[in-house]
């Protein structure tokens, strides 16, 4: 779900298990879809699935609560939008251990260990004060990932630095305190599809940090999408040869190639960037047409998106609720 705030784990304490938490901001876009959201819908009956919005995370910087709110349920019924609906769906909030295991874990770790982390610095440079959240932001995220036992957790390079803490926490509270978390070990997780910025093919379309012009939205109409589309970066080339895939000389062209054959298109008879561009514009609004119908159904009436939810909070919460009281007895507490 940017750099978008994502863990996802894997477990075979009981069952395997996968957990990822999406953060909250940003709206969700077509990279986002293709790379993760639709291969999480693809495996969910391998495993047992846990996925989250992780609203307390974004509560690090300055939010506007409303918003909040808006973005929070607008994720929470596209999870259900996507297909995700043989998973646990949950919000972090509604599972009160996450919060509670945070500070726990806070009383193990060191403001030598989350001074180093890369997140902190980088979002904090050229800033006089942040958030005392931001700084602890990690532990929480360690929290999230420990409570449900995971023993493989499939990371990408931005969150390795955050699961080693992970690991060092918890071999840390079992040192001290007895055995309790299940030491996860870093994996390298499968390769999804990658989606460039259509007016930065070199950066990636994520849900911050991206133009408007250069991101489609998960919920975009299809008018909006063949706009975005038809201005999207490609290069001067011309002829026969130029819609080609070159990710060094041609970033822009490579990039609306592999979003056409990730929405299960073809270039066979395509003559040109204005082709290629209204072929891929024809691939994505038929890919994301069946999201968007499901989305304004469930949308229309959110009962069942409460009831799914309310039953996710509640299996989260017998998951969760053991490891936190089994770490809270080994600190000695009541």
């Amino acid at each position: 779900m940017t750099t978008t705030t994502s863990i996802t784990g894997s477990a075979t304490t009981l069952a395997d298990r996968q957990l990822s938490l999406l953060k909250p901001t940003g709206r969700l876009t077509l990279g986002n879809y293709l790379g993760a959201l639709r291969p999480m819908a693809a495996g969910q009956d391998e495993a047992e699935c846990f996925y989250g919005v992780a609203d307390l995370h974004a509560l690090t910087v300055g939010h506007d609560p409303a918003e909040l709110r808006e973005r929070s349920l607008e994720l929470a019924v596209s999870l259900l939008a996507v297909g995700l609906d043989r998973s646990t769906l949950f919000v972090q909030s509604r599972v009160p251990a996450h919060r509670q295991l945070a500070y726990l874990l806070e009383c193990v770790a060191t403001t030598g260990e989350l001074n180093r982390m890369i997140q902190f610095k980088e979002k904090g440079r050229g800033v006089d004060s942040t958030r005392t959240s931001l700084f602890t932001y990690p532990v929480l995220m360690a929290a999230d990932i420990l409570l449900y036992s995971p023993r493989r957790v499939p990371v990408g390079d931005d969150q390795r630095q955050h699961v080693e803490l992970t690991r060092d926490l918890a071999l840390r509270f079992n040192r001290t305190y007895g055995q309790v978390f299940v030491v996860p070990e870093l994996a390298t997780p499968p390769v999804g599809a990658r989606v460039m910025a259509l007016d930065d093919p070199t950066a990636k379309m994520g849900k911050t940090g991206s133009s408007d012009a250069g991101t489609i939205l998960l919920l975009d109409d299809p008018d909006t999408i063949v706009r975005k589309l038809s201005r999207a970066v490609t290069d001067s080339e011309t002829g026969p040869d130029a819609v080609r895939a070159d990710r060094e000389a041609k970033p822009g062209v490579t990039n609306l190639l592999e979003i056409l054959a990730a929405c299960g298109g073809s270039p066979a008879d395509v003559r040109g960037y204005g082709d290629l561009k209204r072929t891929v514009a024809d691939a994505v609004v038929a890919e994301l047409e069946p999201v968007q119908r499901r989305y304004r159904e469930l949308a229309a009436d959110l009962t069942h998106v409460s009831t799914v939810y309310a039953a996710g909070a509640e299996r989260a919460r017998s998951v969760t609720e053991p490891v936190l009281n089994a770490a809270t007895a080994a600190l000695g507490l009541f």
